[in-house]
């Protein structure tokens, strides 16, 4: 095994990882510090041109799995998977909270081969600093078609906003105007909601966990987009209510929501004979959140999409003029909408109609039918689903629409499907919808 200095740099060949397989382990005597670890994959000009390859605690894989967090305290590189763009790997330390490495006790980084063989250690604790709060602590970069390490030991006073603005900060300097937000105001805003999920609503870490990963296999990594969660609450789904199984199904679309965008919160509209939106759902109000909502909105004795449909339109885009169904609407971040329903509806040429014209609108409709019937099979998992909505299929198939805005599948219960094949499901259609929109002009 060789020990590490500050400033080395060797090749991994020299290392005995010629394959580029390999992970590093920290080892950090934090006395009393939390401390979050972080990787950016960085372009030939050092920039974090590409938001996906920061790899972290909730978005813990690259998304050509070239780099994994495999826990906490263990990092894993698959280097040849990397694409051409990526030139160099930064493992990071950050404190979250009070404190500086100057208080950090002994402490190593362990590079471990795939047989689990410890083969060099660098050795750091708070005497290489003072008063930072974050430290570029090892790099592995491309020298001559090598890849190479080198403990480099560089803290910043700023934490990890220093960090992200110093690989990300340039990027958002150099964007055009026209270009979506910066990856270093994503990212930091992005953490923070992080932190927050984890202090107010733990509960729900796995779940935005899982939601991270099947964003990244559909490359929506770092895709943007307002959710908004529309709920059947005609008298037929009383027993869901009251078993708490759309509570638990709220709680996976928010988890959804809090990738997707980073305000920790969705919103939340509701239809019966009559539509409704309440306060929108977030990490600081979900624990009993449908409980309380059916106790101020009573279930109702009539189901009408249509009416839901046009509430949820007009919310969004109501400062656009109506001129016509075939005018293209455009936005800065789109509309995912989960409708879920037990039942038909009585106004299905309205529907039918609002379908069409939204079509013209970065607004899509995942529908879920809860209820079994008639078959119908998702692109998105390998056996049927049973369905007893024929109208929903049809919208599902519409014809008459700009693009294709819709999609449906039916469960018998809300809690079907395990977490991860739900979240997969959700992504089915809606990746191909935003590069048809994307071609039309109507978002960024």
């Amino acid at each position: 095994m060789q020990t590490l200095s500050r400033g080395q740099r060797l090749k991994l060949a020299d290392l005995g990882l010629p394959n580029g397989n390999f992970s590093i382990k920290l080892e950090c005597n934090n006395a009393g510090l939390t401390i979050d670890s972080a990787c950016f994959g960085l372009d030939a000009a050092r920039k974090l041109s590409d938001e996906r390859y920061m790899t972290f605690f909730n978005q813990p894989a690259s998304p050509c799995g070239g780099v994994r967090l495999a826990d906490a305290n263990r990092f894993e590189f698959r280097l040849a998977a990397l694409p051409g763009s990526i030139h160099a790997l930064v493992l990071t330390l950050a404190i979250d909270g009070n404190g500086v490495l100057g208080s950090l006790g002994n402490s190593r980084a362990q590079i471990v081969d795939d047989a689990g063989q410890v083969v060099a250690s660098f050795d750091f604790s708070g005497a290489l600093f003072k008063d930072e709060r974050a430290v570029m602590l090892i790099e592995v970069y491309r020298k001559d078609d090598h890849w190479r390490l080198s403990p480099v030991g560089q803290g910043f006073n700023g934490g990890l906003d220093a960090l992200v603005t110093h690989f990300g900060g340039e990027v958002a300097s150099s964007a055009p105007t026209s270009a979506p937000a910066a990856p270093s105001a994503q990212t930091a805003a992005r953490v923070s909601l992080d932190k927050r999920i984890e202090k107010e609503a733990p509960h729900l870490v796995s779940l935005v966990k899982k939601a991270s990963v099947s964003l990244e296999k559909a490359g929506l990594g770092a895709h943007r987009a307002r959710v908004c969660l529309c709920l059947d609450i005609s008298g037929s789904m009383h027993s869901l209510y009251k078993s708490g199984a759309v509570q638990k199904f709220a709680e996976r679309i928010l988890a959804l929501g809090c990738r997707f965008d980073d305000d920790g919160e969705i919103d939340v509209f509701l239809f019966g004979a009559n539509v409704h939106q309440p306060d929108p759902l977030g990490i600081g109000n979900n624990r009993n959140y449908i409980e309380s909502l059916i106790k101020k909105y009573p279930l109702e004795g009539d189901t009408r999409y249509g009416r839901a449909m046009q509430a949820i339109r007009e919310y969004y885009f109501h400062k656009t003029p109506a001129t016509g169904p075939q005018q293209i609407k455009k936005a800065d971040t789109p509309v995912y909408v989960m409708f879920v329903t037990d039942g038909g509806t009585a106004d299905q040429p309205l529907t039918e109609r609002l379908l069409r014209e939204s079509s013209h609108e970065p607004i899509f409709w995942q529908f879920m039918g809860i209820g079994k019937g008639r078959k119908s099979k998702s692109k998105a998992l390998s056996f049927f689903s049973d369905s007893n909505f024929p109208f929903l299929e049809k919208l599902d198939e519409l014809s008459g629409r700009l693009v294709d805005n819709a999609a449906f599948f039916s469960v018998e219960h809300p809690e079907e499907h395990p977490d991860e094949a739900l979240f997969d499901l959700l992504m089915d259609e809606y990746p191909e919808w935003v590069k048809l929109v994307r071609g039309h002009g109507m978002i960024p």
